[in-house]
């Protein structure tokens, strides 16, 4: 079914092209600006095509795999419902380019039917040096465990969308995640023996999988050059479905450690968010339309960080090169 939905995705976005450029739903690629390919119009918000398509996918797996009694069929519709209230969201911010500051309370609504469905622990372990302080080795946090939890979900959307800007980099770095999740599920199933843990994991893996396969569609329009865009459509609805497959395959936790370049890039924006530093509207690197290439601005994210430093050390590199070759011209002609 998964394989499926790549065939679907990877046939339908060509058509849908067509149609969200008749609705004037296009944007222009600013980091090719000052080239032809800076004044093509791109189809923008074909995230919703994944959306659609790998929540079909989803539903239609409940048939094979649940039955009317099963005690995750509660959390299984729950979960797809958060997906598809942030699809629409999503999209509704593609059209009508709402606000950061609401964009940030979307998440927080979107995520209610999963932790209101939500049955599974809200325990933490205790590392060994706490313990003899806390007394136990596992803590219950209750509800606390569950603002967490929406809190996640909020981090996890928004920091998809925050470290974006570059063909392919919304999708590619989605895709990153989803293949390390799937692999951490299969490697979990394979070393416990709790039943219900196995089944924790299982249930991630059922909706990590079609949501890796159809982004894989997508990310084959999205790569350099990119013939569309995602928008904020896919940015929300990929965010929140990890979140999901996270929390209810209860490595809520783990699930950071997968996001350590998005949660770095959230620490070294967060001068530029708090308005400490002035903040533009696009914070991307600059095109140099005589060399082709990307070069890293002052801006707070970690692709302007990580150009700059690249830069130094090819300056450094040619440098080196440059007197090493003085030294050897020198040392030849001196004998």
């Amino acid at each position: 079914m998964s394989v499926g939905g790549f065939v679907v995705v990877f046939r339908l976005i060509p058509v849908a092209a067509k149609y969200v450029l008749r609705r004037n739903l296009f944007g222009f690629d600013i980091n090719k600006k000052g080239t032809p390919e800076g004044i093509i119009r791109v189809p923008e918000s074909l995230g919703i095509v994944v959306g659609v398509v790998f929540l079909v996918i989803a539903i239609l797996f409940q048939h094979f795999n649940f039955t009317a009694d099963s005690n995750w069929l509660v959390e299984y519709n729950a979960a797809l419902a958060s997906i598809c209230f942030m699809l629409l969201l999503g999209f509704v911010d593609d059209v009508l380019d709402i606000p950061w500051r609401v964009k940030l309370l979307l998440p927080s609504f979107a995520a209610l039917p999963l932790l209101m469905a939500y049955a599974g622990h809200t325990t933490i372990i205790i590392p060994k040096p706490l313990i003899p302080y806390i007394g136990s080795a596992v803590l219950d946090l209750g509800w606390i465990y569950k603002l967490y939890m929406g809190m996640l979900a909020v981090f996890c959307t928004n920091s998809i969308n925050i470290h974006a800007g570059i063909n392919g980099l919304e999708v590619g770095q989605t895709v990153v995640i989803a293949a390390a999740v799937l692999i951490h599920n299969v490697m979990q199933i394979g070393a416990s023996t709790d039943p219900e843990y196995k089944q924790a994991h299982a249930f991630s893996i059922y909706l990590v999988q079609p949501f890796l396969a159809t982004s894989m569609a997508l990310f084959s329009y999205n790569w350099y050059p990119s013939s569309v865009f995602v928008g904020d459509t896919y940015t929300y609805f990929a965010g929140m479905s990890l979140a999901v497959v996270g929390i209810l395959g209860h490595f809520s936790e783990t699930l950071l450690l997968f996001f350590l370049p998005q949660v770095l890039n959230f620490l070294y924006s967060l001068p530029q968010l708090l308005k400490i530093i002035p903040c533009p509207r696009h914070r991307l690197p600059r095109y140099d339309p005589k060399t082709g290439l990307l070069t890293g601005t002052k801006d707070g994210t970690l692709v302007n960080l990580f150009l700059r430093f690249s830069a130094l050390a090819q300056k450094r590199h040619y440098a080196s090169n440059f007197w090493f070759f003085r030294l050897s011209h020198a040392f030849f002609v001196s004998g």
